[in-house]
């Protein structure tokens, strides 16, 4: 995990996530999962890139069941942007940083 991104769980989503005054691309991913560990360094130069636009929260699919039936997550990595508490964007399984950035772009 790099510096600009973050983790979290069911404890602080609602603070962190839903009601960040900045856009928050959430990335849902397990240790156990490849394609999770490839998109990571894609996911950490976007947190870089859009440092001050964007926040980037990691959250443990494993760790937070419960976020993850409420957003219908069915399959990981999963990268959901919010922006004022809502998604906006989702993103399911491996991409190359210009999909991902692509079909950010609009919402920061």
């Amino acid at each position: 995990m790099s510096s600009q991104t973050f983790d979290v769980n069911e404890a602080d989503f609602q603070n962190e996530v839903l009601d960040s005054a900045t856009p928050v691309l959430v990335d849902f991913w397990a240790e156990w999962c490849g394609p999770c560990k490839m998109i990571a360094p894609i996911v950490d130069e976007i947190a870089s890139d859009y440092a001050g636009k964007l926040r980037v929260a990691k959250v443990d699919a494993d760790a937070n069941q419960a976020i993850i039936m409420n957003y219908g997550i069915m399959g990981i990595p999963t990268l959901i942007l919010f922006k004022g508490g809502e998604p906006v964007e989702r993103i399911t399984g491996f991409k190359p940083k210009g999909k991902i950035v692509s079909a950010i772009a609009a919402h920061i």
